[in-house]
């Protein structure tokens, strides 16, 4: 069997294309519009799997908001330097990541765990929920399956995906100390010949004041 690529190898080689096949996402677009008018003007936000910037990143610093993306493949952070200079990009790993508790008015992850194993999903949910301020707030999206390190072909790549229920989801957030305040969910195909429909599901999580 073909050897699950790493995320960082995955991305490297889809760049721009990766942008390209979920550019139509709007319940993405819809949570970055519904964020930014719930943050104050100059919030700060962590952009986790920040990819080519776009949509997330250009979104929010148009807004106002004080982005920084980090992103573990070196050629999504290049593309997202180039392609939005009012916000800043860097290299490295999620859960690698250290910030005090307290940190940040949003964090946002559309995506960018999937190819975590489920044990180091919680640990992030956790993580994240942390580093929110009092009243900040995570918006997170994924593919939401009952799935634990499964062999999937993703645009052409091999990979191991993980993920969770969208209910399951919900509980552990809420376990994380957050209240669910937006949810959505919804069908998407990529535009990709190699991509199927697959579902998706956009939380918006707050941390009580």
């Amino acid at each position: 069997m073909t050897r699950p690529e790493t995320a960082a190898e995955v991305f490297d080689a889809l760049g721009t294309d990766y942008e390209h096949a979920f550019r139509n996402l709007a319940e993405q677009r819809a949570a970055l519009t519904a964020l930014a008018e719930r943050l104050p003007a100059g919030a700060t936000v962590l952009d986790l799997g920040s990819g080519t910037g776009r949509p997330t990143a250009e979104a929010l610093a148009a807004a106002g908001c004080a982005v920084t993306g980090y992103d573990v493949a070196p050629k999504m952070v290049e593309i997202a330097r180039a392609q939005v200079p009012a916000a800043r990009f860097e290299v490295g790993d999620m859960r690698a990541l250290a910030f005090e508790d307290g940190s940040w008015d949003a964090i946002t992850a559309f995506f960018s765990m999937l190819q975590l194993p489920r044990a180091d999903q919680d640990t992030m949910i956790g993580r994240m929920a942390a580093w929110l301020k009092p009243g900040g707030l995570l918006v997170f999206a994924t593919v939401p399956a009952d799935v634990d390190g499964v062999d999937i072909v993703f645009m052409g790549h091999p990979v191991r995906a993980s993920s969770f229920t969208a209910e399951a989801l919900k509980e552990k957030l809420r376990a994380a100390g957050l209240e669910i305040v937006r949810e959505e969910e919804a069908m998407f195909v990529p535009d990709h010949p190699e991509a199927g429909p697959e579902p998706h599901v956009y939380l918006t999580a707050r941390r009580p004041s």
